[in-house]
């Protein structure tokens, strides 16, 4: 959808009328504490402590508003329509209202009165409400009349697009497939690229002209070789000779699920994610078998950081529903981010044990376990990733990257290195492979050289990233070259401030080369940021306090090291 589109629905008042503003004393406590709900985005609290207020102040438009709101946010549409209708009646303007409002009208099927909406106080924006009046039209019986509807609004060129996809939609609701798929073949494919759910759209429309060959190379244009289960299903049934079922939009109730659903995914990542959720959240009440609906807004809400709502969300999806893969390894992630990483392993166990053959679940067990420094079980699921992935697949090479870090950790050097390699061998230039090597053939004292080279070819590549330009001043360092390794290290402790193995490095090269005071201060900088909770970090605190005692050179002797010598005798 065009930025200028996007820009104006985001700047929609939610609320155009002045409300007046919460005084009564014995509404400032559920206010703030609903205003403090609403910063965090707890909708449960938020709807609770708001509703309290309106129970003291009932008339009050702005309470009501953040009570509708709220219960949306929270999937709960049907207890906000009886608010949002309040709203209406005293005559205030509210944009989340008038979505409530509209959405309940589809789903109690009362298709004339969206038509007979007063614009005037209950708009939308003028996208969302020409494309509910079409669909209204279509529920009303009159398909011409929502034509005409679509053709007015398409004359509008930054329009066009998400028009002329609900055209076809409305189209093949009437059984006209062949005039769905001219629309999708007249935008040279562009409207199937519009979304995931476009993309299906046509797949189906040709599949029910019994254009099976088409709808497969279809499918395969817009998602590629590697399908997802739900996409696969769909393949496997055209290979089959079955003719797919139209369910994007198969009447005029799915039609409006699909205005709200198609305009808060075209929003998403455009605007704020409560705002988005709104449009979700309603495109999921009028149709509550819209699985997409349901991802997005399980997705807003993990990012939202409600991560309980987020996981409920996901556990909505149906285990026989194809999209139930998809659901599930979103619901581990936000089990990860809500800190529960056990109940987000148990999750991918299952997972891995009902699509075996899908390596993104082994790929997410494996980032998992490798969080959690469970580095042999996070090798064993990326080994079964590699095994189920293609070997032209362009991803191989994060995953042989992955592998070789569980490797590494597990001190199991030459397997560590060969997946490096192997890494390297697919994708030559990738800065953080050749950043892992180089560091790991410096920190062994192994070809030196060639782990300066590629080294600088990832300092080249990210010349911002503190960790790269580290191994940079720290090869040179463990060369002898001291003063080179000054400014590299110095521009590393710029670019990453408070890391203690950072600080240790710098301070390392402070002594090389004869500034002791500077080294101790960065030992002592580098012993301050270190988490005492980390027992696996590379910097080492007894280390640094022998350091600071005895001296680095001292140090070195202790460990049986060879003594700092500056290159070519210097």
């Amino acid at each position: 959808m065009p930025v200028s589109i996007l820009r104006s629905l985001t700047c929609a008042a939610m609320m155009a009328a002045a409300a007046p503003a919460v005084q009564a004393e014995g509404l400032a406590g559920s206010y703030l504490a609903g205003r403090a709900a609403t910063y965090d985005s707890d909708f449960a609290a938020a709807a609770l402590y708001y509703t309290q207020a309106l129970a003291r102040d009932p008339q009050n438009p702005l309470l009501m508003e953040n009570v509708v709101f709220a219960q949306l946010a929270m999937g709960k549409a049907e207890l906000a329509v009886p608010v949002a209708e309040r709203l209406r009646q005293i005559g205030a303007r509210s944009q989340v209202a008038s979505i409530v409002i509209a959405g309940g009208h589809a789903s109690g099927g009362n298709f004339q009165a969206l038509l007979e909406r007063d614009l005037e106080r209950e708009a939308i924006h003028p996208l969302v409400d020409g494309l509910l009046e079409g669909w209204a039209h279509i529920g009303t019986g009159s398909v011409s009349s929502a034509l005409k509807t679509f053709d007015r609004m398409a004359k509008d060129s930054s329009l066009k697009p998400f028009v002329l996809y609900h055209r076809a939609l409305a189209l093949a609701s009437a059984g006209d497939y062949g005039g769905a798929e001219a629309l999708f073949a007249a935008e040279d494919g562009r409207l199937a690229s519009l979304s995931r759910r476009a993309a299906v759209a046509r797949v189906q429309i040709l599949s029910q002209l019994g254009r099976n060959a088409e709808a497969r190379e279809t499918l395969q244009a817009a998602f590629g070789s590697r399908l997802d289960p739900g996409l696969e299903a769909l393949d496997a049934q055209l290979q089959d000779g079955k003719t797919l079922a139209y369910t994007i939009a198969p009447g005029p109730r799915e039609g409006i699920a699909e205005v709200f659903f198609t305009l808060g995914a075209a929003l998403n990542g455009d605007t704020a994610n409560d705002y988005v959720l709104m449009y979700a959240r309603m495109a999921a009440s009028v149709r509550p078998d819209h699985v997409d609906a349901i991802l997005l807004s399980a997705s807003l809400l993990d990012q939202l950081g409600r991560y309980e709502l987020s996981v409920a969300t996901y556990k909505q999806v149906p285990r026989s529903h194809p999209d139930y893969h998809a659901a599930e390894l979103g619901r581990a992630e936000a089990l990860r981010r809500a800190a529960k990483p056990d109940a987000a392993i148990e999750v991918l166990e299952q997972l891995a044990r009902q699509f075996p053959d899908q390596p993104g679940v082994y790929v997410s067990l494996g980032d998992l376990l490798r969080q959690q420094e469970d580095y042999a079980g996070a090798a064993r699921a990326y080994d079964k990733a590699l095994a189920n992935t293609p070997e032209d697949d362009g991803s191989r090479w994060f995953l042989l990257y992955a592998r070789g870090i569980c490797h590494e950790r597990l001190n199991q050097w030459e397997q560590a290195e060969a997946d490096f390699r192997a890494s390297l061998a697919l994708e030559p230039d990738r800065p953080q492979v050749l950043n892992y090597l180089g560091y790991s053939l410096v920190e062994k004292r192994s070809k030196l050289d060639e782990a300066l080279n590629m080294i600088e070819r990832a300092v080249a590549a990210r010349p911002d990233s503190g960790y790269i330009v580290d191994s940079l001043g720290w090869v040179l360092y463990r060369l002898g070259r001291f003063d080179e390794a000054v400014a590299h290290m110095e521009r590393a402790v710029e670019l990453m401030p408070v890391d203690p193995v950072v600080n240790d490095h710098l301070g390392d090269v402070y002594w090389a080369v004869g500034r002791a005071r500077e080294a101790e201060f960065q030992w002592k900088r580098a012993l301050s940021f270190i988490d005492p909770e980390d027992t696996d970090g590379e910097a080492d605190p007894e280390r640094i306090r022998r350091k600071l005692d005895i001296g680095l050179d001292a140090v070195l002797a202790e460990e049986g090291a060879e003594p700092l010598k500056v290159a070519n005798g210097g």
